[in-house]
């Protein structure tokens, strides 16, 4: 009752405090930046391994269990660490400490990856390394298929052409493409046709 009476007692104050917090209210909302996902300053780093035609197990054990132990060994204010493994690719994502240093983060992950291809099986090639923070999330994903073009065509197109369009929009990280077949040339020689200094008969 004591707020009824003040109020009666003194209209103009009450007045003008409806008036300042209707105006406030109307700045905080026009000044308010607008998004769907809060920002949450977690950095991350995606580590994608690429390996053709292994399976999902054999992925996991030799190639995500190996680098997984790497990371822990070398790699400073790691948090957790997320994976996850699909025919012929493994996709490990580093999650840090808010106060980490992404830059040196980023640096360390890439020279483990360099020493671990020399572990990994015969024929692997270095990782996609990707930096993005814990609030992103794909907000579009293209999945290509053809009833006429092969797996090694379908993948020729997503990766000179499709990929390379959709890397120049602000803002995109396009990472390589996953699942279809790289071309693969296959070169038989006849070593009875070369001599053993390397040069090749005249015939």
């Amino acid at each position: 009752m004591w707020l009824v009476r003040v109020a009666l007692q003194r209209p103009y104050t009450f007045v003008v405090m409806s008036l300042l917090i209707m105006v406030v209210g109307v700045l905080s909302i026009l000044k308010m930046p607008t998004d769907i996902f809060p920002n949450v300053d977690i950095p991350v780093i995606s580590v994608v391994w690429n390996y053709g035609g292994l399976p999902p197990e054999e992925m996991e054990r030799r190639i995500t269990s190996n680098f997984e132990r790497f990371l822990t060994t070398v790699v400073n204010d790691i948090d957790h660490v997320d994976s996850q493994t699909l025919t012929g690719v493994s996709v490990i994502k580093i999650f840090f400490q808010p106060q980490a240093k992404i830059e040196e983060a980023i640096a360390q992950v890439t020279a483990v990856s360099q020493g671990a291809v020399r572990l990994m099986p015969p024929g692997a090639t270095p990782p996609l390394i990707i930096r993005y923070s814990a609030s992103n999330v794909p907000i579009l994903q293209l999945a290509l298929g053809s009833e006429t073009m092969s797996e090694q065509q379908l993948f020729d197109q997503g990766v000179n052409f499709v990929r390379a369009d959709i890397v120049t929009v602000p803002g995109a990280q396009v990472p390589w493409p996953y699942g279809g077949k790289q071309r693969q040339i296959m070169i038989d020689i006849d070593p009875s046709g070369f001599t053993p200094g390397g040069f090749r008969h005249a015939t």
